[in-house]
C-alpha cells in the first residue's frame, strides 16, 4: 500500500479582473498555459455597484457560453455583494469543457446595466498534458 497521498484543488486560476457591467464588452479571464488544460469550476464576481439587471456569460473566446449561458445578475444589488456563477449539477449530469493550452476565457456582458469597478475571479484546475 502506498503512502502517497495525492491532492488536487479547485483554486483561483485568475483574478482580481476588473470587469465593467456598464458596457457590452467581453473581458479576458485566462488564457490557458502551454502544456495544460483547464477545467472550469465557477466565477465569483465581486460587485462594485448595484448590478441592476446586467447579463453575463463565461467561456471561450470563441464560444462565449460554453462554460456559462446567460446568468441575470438581479440580485445583486449593491456594493460588496457577491455573486458565485456555475453550472448547476442536477440528475441529469452538467456537461463541461475542458480547454486546451492557449484557449482564451472570457466573460461576455450581453445586457450592461451596472457598474464599471466588478472583481471577478476565476476558478478551476489544470492537467498537464
Amino acid at each position: 500500500m502506498s503512502t502517497d497521498i495525492k491532492t488536487i484543488g479547485i483554486y483561483p486560476l485568475a483574478g482580481p479582473i476588473t470587469v465593467s457591467l456598464a458596457a457590452v464588452a467581453q473581458t479576458t479571464l485566462y488564457t490557458v498555459p502551454v502544456g495544460y488544460k483547464a477545467v472550469l469550476h465557477h466565477v465569483t464576481l465581486i460587485a462594485g455597484a448595484d448590478a441592476s439587471t446586467s447579463v453575463v456569460t463565461v467561456g471561450r473566446s470563441t464560444a462565449l457560453t460554453d462554460f456559462l449561458a446567460a446568468q441575470t445578475l438581479s440580485n445583486i444589488n449593491a456594493d460588496e455583494d457577491v455573486a458565485i456563477l456555475m453550472p448547476v449539477p442536477n440528475a441529469t449530469p452538467v456537461i463541461l469543457k475542458t480547454y486546451a493550452a492557449g484557449v482564451v476565457i472570457q466573460m461576455d456582458v450581453t445586457t450592461a446595466n451596472g457598474g464599471a469597478t466588478n472583481q471577478v475571479y476565476l476558478w478551476g484546475f489544470l492537467i498537464a498534458v
